[in-house]
């Protein structure tokens, strides 16, 4: 890797832990008024709205890693598309945190260069494999999205609507993982990425 590409990277790891991210789309829900929500409603909603955060920078890093791996520069504008849709979803997941009145996880710099390492990982395996690991990964986040839709307060419809849109998101970003050639990972793999998964969500819930 070149030094230029090697500071171009470096920046981009910075501006998704430090900078406000910003969004080509609008918010989400931006018309509906904002809910009266209990104090427990509120901080159980601003809980969710910090995961699914952490799962966007978590998503940045991972498809920033794979990007610098791919050898096919088709898959690697799949990537860098996909990383830009999660940039839009950082922004609306920032968006929802401060009006609940929450914050971002403490351990955000921690989430961002593990996950920018497995996904140096995952794309040094080969294009097909990355993919593929795009693909379980959004198959997973995107029934994530789905269990908090059940769990977030019915009154919330704004921060509903922000992770309506993103689950449709992240499903198309799968079929388009999958189109570009992704292979099906080993279910032995599958499982153990649900369990990261899960060990990360119960953490950033709370930190």
């Amino acid at each position: 890797m070149t030094l230029d590409k090697l500071i171009i990277e470096f920046d981009k790891g910075l501006r998704t832990l430090l900078a406000p991210a910003q969004s080509a789309r609008p918010l989400p829900g931006r018309d509906l008024s904002e809910p009266e929500l209990g104090a427990a409603e509120k901080k159980h909603a601003a809980g969710l709205m910090r995961v699914n955060h952490v799962g966007e920078v978590c998503a940045q890093a991972l498809y920033q890693g794979q990007a610098l791996t791919a050898r096919d520069p088709v898959a690697r504008a799949a990537l860098e598309h996909a990383a830009r849709e999660e940039t839009e979803h950082l922004a609306w997941c920032e968006s929802r945190i401060h009006a609940l009145g929450g914050r971002k996880s403490l351990l955000n710099p921690v989430w961002y260069a593990s996950s920018l390492a497995l996904g140096m990982a995952a794309g040094a395996l080969g294009d097909k494999w990355s993919l593929g690991f795009l693909a379980e990964t959004e198959r997973q986040v995107e029934a994530h999205l789905g269990g908090h839709l059940d769990t977030l307060p019915e009154a919330d419809s704004k921060s509903r609507a922000v992770v309506a849109q993103m689950q449709e998101d992240e499903a198309r970003h799968a079929e388009t993982a999958i189109a570009h050639g992704g292979a099906k990972l080993p279910v032995p793999i599958q499982r153990l990425m649900a369990l990261m998964s899960k060990a990360m969500t119960r953490t950033a819930y709370w930190v």
